[in-house]
């Protein structure tokens, strides 16, 4: 009966922590959708592993004397209870799980349509290469690309359609909830909507040659009105030949990988010799 209480208070306990904690603010869709998801999950496993770990104290310490233990009797009442448990815990953890995963903004399949379609969304492409990235804006008037920084619009759609020129790369931003491979010779596209401004980090998280390391980038998330601002300086920028540097750092930064994979090779043979 004492165990019987203590498990109960620890759950009952285990619940108000829970629920006491001010969910963090999401900074897109998708983060916020994960973040629920987490929050979900979480409520669920804390009651149920308090109560798992009051019992095997609680077990532990009862016949911890115990020199002659007696064979656990048949008690069906018990399995089908914890059965029937184990069953709605699954069931919940399936349907909370679905719910998240068929979003847009967590998965998007080509079903769903062409992102360019969608005239109130803003699109993005994504082109990783060894080491480094290259992003374009196709819905913009000129050739406006970048190659460390995105910029997007708070509270609009955001498609990223994701390719690599080379070898397997990962796009992702964490702190947003995006990560999708980018794969040669196939486009992979994520959606979400930018909920708070700020500037946010972004990597590439599948290890794709010696200078993986320094493939970061910046997402900065800003008012409608600086984000067309932002395009119109871009397009300014390009028209007076700031796409050709653009370039040409891009061919430095490959220049510099190369660089950096010759001195690799030089240094294995040297080893192998």
């Amino acid at each position: 009966m004492r165990g019987k209480r203590s498990a109960l208070l620890a759950g009952v306990a285990a619940a108000a922590l829970a629920l006491a904690v001010e969910p963090v603010a999401a900074q897109s869709t998708t983060a916020n959708l994960i973040n629920e998801l987490n929050a979900k999950l979480l409520y669920v496993a804390i009651p149920i592993t308090l109560v798992t770990e009051v019992v095997l104290f609680y077990t532990v310490y009862k016949y911890r004397k115990s020199d002659a233990p007696k064979p656990t009797k048949e008690n069906r009442r018990l399995e089908i209870t914890w059965t029937v448990a184990t069953a709605i815990i699954l069931l919940f953890v399936g349907v909370a799980s679905y719910g998240v995963l068929a979003d847009p903004a967590v998965t998007y399949t080509p079903d769903m349509g062409d992102p360019m379609d969608d005239e109130d969304a803003v699109v993005v492409d994504v082109e990783a290469y060894q080491w480094g990235w290259t992003f374009g804006y196709p819905q913009a008037e000129g050739n406006v690309t970048t190659s460390t920084e995105i910029a997007v619009p708070k509270d609009r759609v955001v498609y990223f359609r994701i390719t690599s020129s080379d070898v397997l790369h990962a796009f992702a931003v964490p702190e947003l909830g995006l990560k999708q491979d980018a794969i040669p010779g196939q486009t992979n596209t994520i959606r979400t909507t930018p909920l708070e401004n700020g500037q946010y980090q972004g990597y590439c998280t599948e290890y794709c040659g010696v200078a993986h390391s320094q493939m970061y980038f910046n997402v900065t998330v800003m008012d409608q009105g600086d984000y067309e601002t932002w395009l119109q300086e871009q397009q300014s920028s390009g028209s007076s030949g700031g796409n050709q540097s653009s370039g040409n750092a891009s061919a430095g930064n490959a220049s510099a990988g190369n660089a950096s994979a010759g001195n690799a090779s030089a240094l294995l043979a040297a080893q192998s010799a």
